[in-house]
């Protein structure tokens, strides 16, 4: 594929305004180093160094897009405790806050990272720990941000869907959403476990693990086992494309009328991180068709963005130099 026609691409995300709504999440880091093994259990003493918080889930879809050059309205529910006060004030230039609700006694959504390495070494995961309520979304929160998200989408020029499962996402509201949007305009999908009840959108980008799980069948290295899960996605979804991520595999572009396209992986499947790289590739593949992409020239980008962010640790975010030049190198 053309390297100046990805590039020219890459150039138009520029200006595009990209909506972004879905459940947003307190990505926190706990940095240690180990210092020796506790005397009380076999376990290893952290010596604690900093603790950060950067948006996840849609927070950092929003985050991607706005790195890739977009004015991203990010539309979403986060609380007036102090993980929502912390996050809230880490929302990157370039995200309107204008589409957030913040209700006083809503809990904001935690995952915590444990990272812990020696002086001269790499921090590694060691646990993670979530912190979400067990309780159901209040429905005057959900009915306050839907509101917002028909208030923003009027004058999208693509639209992110991102459904972490905890009900502020409903089928039934997004398919009102989609009937709001001007004609023509991408509105995509990432739902974690409720996929297949999004129907007649533009595209979604499930992972591997999470087609297998949706269909109840295992892939792997199975050519003909991948053919028929994206095309039977395809049929249930009625979505125009399916892109399936499958690390080191690559990615697998699905059509209707359109033979399978795959993708190689870009850069070492070596990969440092993968926190967070579907937000990365949703956010590039929704900007690339905004900006005039065909299915598979938005899955190719994606796909570098995808390879450049699984090498850096933590939620990380791409910028539109760092693809401009994957794209133009290699």
């Amino acid at each position: 594929m053309p390297t100046d026609r990805l590039s020219t691409l890459i150039a138009s995300f520029r200006g595009k305004r990209l909506v972004v709504f879905g459940d947003l999440i307190a990505d926190e880091y706990v940095y240690g180093r180990v210092t020796r093994v506790s005397r009380e259990a076999p376990v290893l003493i952290l010596e604690y160094d900093a603790t950060e918080i950067v948006p996840g889930g849609a927070g950092n879809a929003a985050s991607n897009a706005a790195s890739l050059g977009a004015t991203v309205a990010l539309v979403s529910v986060v609380g007036r405790d102090e993980p929502g006060r912390r996050l809230f004030k880490t929302l990157p230039r370039g995200i309107e806050r204008a589409g957030l609700a913040r209700p006083g006694h809503y809990r904001t959504p935690v995952k915590t990272r444990i990272l812990a390495g020696g002086i001269h070494s790499a921090k590694q995961q060691v646990v993670r720990i979530d912190r979400f309520t067990g309780e159901p979304m209040a429905e005057a929160h959900r009915l306050a941000t839907e509101k917002l998200a028909r208030k923003a989408v009027k004058f999208a020029d693509a639209v992110l869907v991102s459904d972490y499962g905890s009900g502020l996402v409903t089928p039934k509201f997004v398919h009102e959403l989609a009937g709001l949007v001007r004609k023509q305009t991408p509105i995509l999908i990432d739902s974690r476990y409720a996929l297949t009840k999004y129907r007649g959108l533009t595209a979604c980008t499930p992972n591997e693990s999470e087609v297998e799980q949706v269909l109840g069948v295992t892939i792997d290295d199975q050519a003909q086992v991948l053919e028929r899960a994206g095309r039977e996605l395809l049929k249930r979804t009625r979505m125009k494309a399916v892109l399936i991520t499958r690390g080191s595999r690559g990615m697998a572009l699905f059509e209707a009328g359109r033979p399978t396209v795959h993708i190689p992986i870009f850069g070492s499947d070596q990969i440092a991180d993968v926190t967070g790289a579907g937000d990365t590739v949703m956010a590039t593949m929704t900007l690339a068709l905004a900006a005039g992409a065909s299915f598979e020239e938005a899955a190719r980008l994606a796909n570098f963005a995808g390879g450049l962010v699984v090498m850096k640790r933590g939620t990380a975010t791409v910028s539109a130099a760092e693809l401009r030049r994957a794209v133009t190198h290699g």
